[in-house]
């Protein structure tokens, strides 16, 4: 017997991947108009989250998908991206990186490291790092603006957009030194799925949507309810309702940029050569778990018109459980590579037989391979009616 669909576990039920790939095909533009309409119909926003997206082709010079572009988001730790180019700004000629600074930087980049964030922030001048980033023309930025004067050691707190962001990865590609660009993207396709900060995992969206190459600068911010990553157990490391980047205060008063709901982001490069840049900003309703975050912005992404990604094969389902184990084998006395964020919906690539997991009345011997986390869990934790999953092939020997 399989465990019965119940609840929430109902509503993240089997969802493959052709149901949530949009089939628009990018074509030349007449106005913004007409990109509103396309990209509306295009990008598939799930209920109670506001988004704002954009996808520019490099190989064609336009943007395939644009929603609410223009809107203001808390950058959360895409601003890290700021932070790096404007220490590495003139550092010519042959710009090198003090080896303490390196040690900072990669870790900032590669793992979304908040401490390295707090040192160039306080060093190099806070609010004043971003208005030398959105006074330098060649950027390009429109939209980004410091954090709220009550919040001015709160580095997440500055104001971005979809566009703007498209613009730093631009600049970044097209037209920073050939050093500054070469370090910034090789440490970005370098993205560990686990935070440096707070065990966070943040291979979500564009990471978790399609297959290298990729290069990736995620951001979260708020509330969050089991978030825990790689070997972190529930009572250490991320915590359920723990604070993440930055802790800071409920707003004392309105501010343009929304400070209360959960925020998750997912920026970066998709395709040989960074042919797409994506960006996709989120907020979420007051309240929502980690797993839910994670399965909408990853329905949002995979639903966008990117040209040169690549999509990873497989079916998707959705999960129940609290901190499910994924083995490095079909056993449960296999090593566990990490676990799950409570009911977050998964890329399934082939099962297997596997040792009997009993969850008392039910019991099932078949494992889930998820190609993504380069291991199984049982099936017992896959929200399917059956033991042996529908349209699932079993894994070559």
């Amino acid at each position: 017997m399989r465990m019965l669909l119940r609840g929430a576990a109902a509503l993240a039920a089997v969802v493959t991947v052709a149901s949530l790939t949009s089939g628009a095909a990018a074509h030349p533009r007449t106005d913004r108009a007409a990109e509103a309409v396309q990209a509306a119909a295009a990008a598939q926003i799930p209920p109670g989250v506001t988004a704002g997206v954009a996808v520019y082709d490099r190989e064609a010079g336009t943007f395939t998908e644009q929603v609410d572009d223009s809107a203001q988001f808390r950058s959360a730790s895409v601003v890290k991206l700021l932070l790096t180019l404007d220490f590495l700004w003139n550092r010519g000629p042959d710009y090198t990186i003090p080896a303490a600074d390196r040690a900072r930087l990669e870790p900032m980049l590669r793992g979304s490291d908040d401490n390295a964030a707090d040192y160039y922030w306080s060093t190099y001048g806070g609010s004043a790092i971003i208005k030398r980033m959105t006074d330098r023309t060649e950027v390009g930025l429109r939209d980004t603006a410091p954090p709220p004067a009550d919040y001015p050691d709160y580095w997440g707190y500055t104001a971005v957009s979809a566009r703007d962001t498209v613009a730093i990865y631009r600049y970044i590609l097209e037209k920073a030194p050939a050093p500054v660009r070469d370090f910034i993207m090789d440490n970005l396709r370098r993205s560990t799925r686990c935070s440096a900060t707070d065990h966070f995992d943040q291979h979500f969206g564009i990471a978790g949507a399609f297959d290298k190459p990729w290069a990736v600068k995620q951001g979260w911010s708020g509330k969050y309810a089991k978030g825990t990553c790689g070997s972190q157990t529930a009572s250490s490391g991320a915590q359920a309702g723990a604070l993440t980047e930055p802790a800071a205060p409920a707003p004392r008063a309105a501010a343009a940029v929304d400070l209360t709901r959960p925020a998750l982001h997912t920026t970066g490069t998709v395709g040989a050569n960074d042919r797409s840049i994506v960006a996709v900003l989120t907020l979420h309703p007051v309240g929502t778990s980690y797993g839910k975050a994670y399965t909408d912005i990853g329905r949002l992404t995979r639903s966008l018109n990117v040209p040169g990604a690549k999509r990873p094969a497989g079916t998707w389902f959705g999960t129940w459980g609290e901190f499910v184990n994924v083995r490095r084998g079909p056993a449960t006395g296999g090593d566990r590579m990490t676990q799950l964020p409570a009911g977050v919906e998964v890329l399934v690539g082939c099962q297997v037989r596997g040792e009997v997991v009993s969850v008392p009345p039910y019991t099932n011997e078949w494992w889930a391979y998820l190609p993504q986390y380069g291991g199984y869990i049982s099936n017992i934790y896959i929200s399917s009616p059956d033991n042996r999953l529908p349209n699932v092939p079993e894994c070559a020997a």
